[in-house]
Order: structure tokens, then sequence, then C-alpha cells
């Protein structure tokens, strides 16, 4: 009786269902009830002209395949269950509803299962065809061979028809000829011949030859069997899916050119000079012109004077003078040496200046030179990383512009290690000397100077003066080493520099 009951509440919810879909079909269009079991596609036969913006109720239960150019539609169902699906035509009104029923066998269940484990796979449908589950098409990721050779193990009753794509075959030969390449290995190339990978070219030893086919088998993706094999769907890479063509020819590598290192070096001196004096003087001078004074003294101890002429005298220099100057001076000088030298090779570069002048005065004035100029010696070293080692003496002289001139004189002697065209500042000297002077009177005249020079004799000497002196010089040398493949590397920038034309 319960039985009976239930039958009955299932059959009243059917017709109430489609008494209720019957409802909702606008009026002029067709209904049609359509079954669709899961993994079986079902194509449909459209009278007219339809749009393709077709209305779905349920997307997940059902996907749909539209070919408008053969008015026919693809049904294929997803999940279980029931919806409707409204196609309209080219005016917009809904000429034809159908209501779909989606239903599950033990076979669509299988179909359901493989779709959700396997997923998106590029290349690859699932469904019942033959009364069989079937995966079917061409891999074309090969990341995705592992993946479903995997789940399909879990079922073995489903018939595979799973091939390797073309397509992807020549992307693993194209990996494998770019990993070869970054070997050394560049006479040996990759081509696909009747699905087997074929390795040809020269190697110069047997050891590249292992290493060129270790490199291939690297790259082989799992076996898919052809569909003219034997049972076994998939398997591991044989060695016989690479044959070997590569020849050896056994002779030694060429030794590589040495590689030369360009060393360039600047030698940077500035001297800074400042002076400041600051001087009072107060000597005023009566001069006479024939006329004369004398004093003496008497037996008794009683002054006397004596006068010849008229007494007239004219008192100079009457006011004060005041001295004050600052001087400041800057110099600098900068030599620069470049050397091209292969590696741990000793290489030497001297530039020299020779500035004549002259010693002595008269008949004893004899001729002479003051040298000035660079001199590096360098044996470089190439280490890892591009590092250099730079075993280096210099030394540079600079002359002043005085007569005699000075010459002054620098060397370094050091070993250091720089990166290939970095800068390296490798010795240097500072040095400040500072002076003052209180009442120096180097500059000023003598008394009995000035007399005889102004005709008179000084009343009295007033000076008061401070002279600061202070001298600042340094110089620093910097080296740049830099690798290079050939001696002519950079002599496009010397061109520039010249304006030279070819």
């Amino acid at each position: 009786m319960v039985v009976k009951n239930h039958l009955l509440l299932i059959l009243l919810t059917l017709l109430f269902s489609t008494v209720t879909l019957a409802q909702d079909v606008p009026a002029g269009s067709t209904s049609k009830e359509l079954e669709v079991p899961i993994g079986i596609d079902i194509i449909e036969k459209i009278a007219f002209d339809y749009n393709t913006k077709v209305s779905i109720g349920n997307e997940q239960l059902i996907k749909l395949v539209l070919i408008p150019q053969k008015k026919e539609i693809v049904f294929q169902g997803q999940k279980p269950g029931r919806t409707t699906v409204t196609i309209r035509d080219n005016l917009g009104d809904v000429r034809l509803v159908y209501t779909v029923q989606i239903t599950t066998t033990g076979k669509s269940n299988v179909v359901s299962e493989l779709r959700e484990l396997i997923g998106n796979v590029e290349g690859l449908e699932i469904g019942i065809r033959g009364g069989k589950v079937f995966v079917g098409g061409e891999i074309v990721v090969p990341d995705d061979i592992g993946r479903v050779s995997k789940v399909l193990a879990s079922y073995p009753e489903v018939l595979t028809l799973i091939e390797l794509s073309p397509q992807t075959q020549r992307i693993i030969a194209r990996k494998m000829s770019d990993e070869l390449a970054k070997n050394n290995l560049k006479d040996v190339s990759v081509r696909i011949v009747n699905k087997t990978y074929w390795l040809e070219g020269v190697v110069s030893s047997d050891a590249k030859k292992t290493l060129a086919l270790n490199i291939a088998n690297a790259y082989l993706p799992p076996k898919i069997q052809t569909l003219s094999s034997g049972d076994a769907r998939f398997a591991a890479p044989k060695t016989n899916d690479i044959l070997d063509f590569i020849a050896v020819n056994e002779k030694k590598d060429p030794q590589p050119a040495p590689k030369m290192i360009k060393i360039t070096t600047q030698f940077v001196e500035l001297s800074k000079t400042y002076g400041k004096v600051f001087a009072f003087k107060w000597a005023p001078l009566m001069g006479e012109d024939n006329s004369q004074i004398s004093f003496g003294q008497t037996a008794d101890g009683n002054v006397t004077s004596t006068s010849s002429g008229t007494l007239s005298a004219t008192i100079s220099n009457l006011f004060p003078k005041l001295n004050s100057a600052k001087v400041a001076g800057y110099a600098r000088v900068i030599q620069s040496g470049m050397i091209v030298v292969r590696d741990q090779q000793k290489g030497n570069i001297t530039k020299t200046t020779e500035i004549p002048f002259a010693i002595g005065s008269g008949d004893f004035t004899r001729p002479a030179t003051a040298k000035a100029g660079l001199t590096m010696d360098v044996q470089p070293k190439i280490l890892e990383q591009e590092k250099i080692e730079l075993p280096i003496n210099l030394t540079v002289s600079v002359t002043s512009g005085s007569s005699p001139p000075i010459t002054t004189s620098n060397s370094i002697s050091t070993n250091l290690v720089v990166k290939s065209k970095e800068s390296a500042a490798i010795g240097g000297v500072v040095q400040n000397q500072s002076s003052t002077d209180f009442d120096n009177t180097g500059d000023d005249p003598a008394p009995a100077q000035a007399a005889a020079g102004s005709g008179g004799t000084p009343l009295f000497r007033l000076f008061r003066a401070k002279n600061y002196k202070t001298n600042k010089s340094q110089y620093v040398v910097f080296v740049t080493p830099e690798v290079i493949e050939s001696a002519s590397a950079g002599t496009e920038e010397i061109r520039k520099k010249f304006r030279r034309r070819e």
C-alpha cells in the first residue's frame, strides 16, 4: 500500500511539472520532451533558422553545441536533472522549448567521473560510443600525459584512443635542441621521423655523444603507444624512442684565444694655495737740501750748535700706509694611461716629457732638463666571476710652472683584485701646509736704503704685519680593468674622439 502511494505521488509530481512547463510555453511556440543520457550526444534538427543566443534553464546540467549552418543542435548531458532549453528565431520570437531530462546510467557515471578527474585536457574527448566509454584524441601538452595515464589506470574498461600530437613532438624536439646548444653541442640537431626522435651531427668525443643522448632522454615524456600497438596504452619512455646518428670525430678542440685585458689608469692631482697679508707701516722721512745742523758739547758740559746756510727740510711719508691683500690659486693635473695586454702577460707603458731650462748666469750658464711623465708596469690575471688580479707599479711625475721647474714624483706599487669594468682608487696622498708670519720685514726696505732712496733720514719707524699662507695638495690614482675579446675593441670610441673618417 505504501509503495502504491509513493508511485502515485511521483506520477502526480511529473504530471504537475509537465502542466507547469506547458503553461510556461509562449503562444505560437512548440514544446518538446527530450531525454539525454550522460555521455551520449543527442543531435536535434531544427526546422527554422535559429538565433545562436539559446537560453538554458540550468547550464550546469547540459551543454549545447550549436551548428546553425546545418540547423542542428547537439545536446551533451553533464549532470542528472531536469531543465529547459528555449530557442528563438532570428526575429527574437520563441519558436521551440525543450524540456530536457538528463539521465544517468552506469556508463554515464563513468563519463562524469572521468570528466571530473581528467578535466579539460586540450585535444581529448570523453563520451560513450558503441555502448562503450571512450577517451580519445591527441594530447597536446606533454605534462598532461602523466595525469591522464594515472586516471585511466583505475578504469581498465574504458576504451583508450589517445595519441601524442605531432605538434607536441616538435615542441619536445625544439626543447632538446635548445638544451644541447646550452651545453656547447651546437653541431647536434634533433628532428622527428615516423614519431621517433633522430639525433644527428658530429661531436669530438664519446663523452659528448653520451651527454647528448642523456639530455635527449631527459626530455622524453611518458610513452603513448600508437593505436596499432599492443594492449599497453601508456609506458615509460624507451631508449629506442631516440635513434642515435651522431658521428664522433675525435680531435682536440682548438685552444680558445687568450683573452685580452684593457687597463686604464687616471692620475689626478689637486692643489690649492691661499695667502692673506695685513701690514701697517709708518716711517716719515726728513729730506735736506745743502743744509746741515750739528750739535756739540763744551768743556763745562753745555750743548752747542752750529749751522751753515738756511735750514730747510721736507717731511715725506707723513701719513701711515696700510697694505692688505688676499691671493688664492687652484691647479689640477690629470694624466691618463691605457694599455692592452694578454692574460698573465706583463705590460709596460711610458710617457715622458722633457722641459729644458738654464742654470747659472753669464759665462757660467749651462742647460738642464726636467722630466715629467707616467710609467706603468702591470701583469694582470683573470680570476673567476670576471675578477682581475692586478699587480701594478705606477710612477707619475709632474712639474710646476716656475723657473727652474720643480718636479714632484708620485709612486704606487700594489697588488689588488678589481672586477671587470669597475674602477678602484688604488692610492693617494693628501698634504696640508700652513704658516703665519708676524711683523716680518723681509719685504720692507732697510732704513739706510729708505734714506738713500728718498734723500732723507727717517724720523721714526712703526711697522705691524701678519702674513697667513696655506697650501693643500692631494693626488689619487684610479685604475679600471676590462676583459675584451680582441685588441680592436674600443676603437670606435677612439675614432669619435679624434673625429676620424674612413
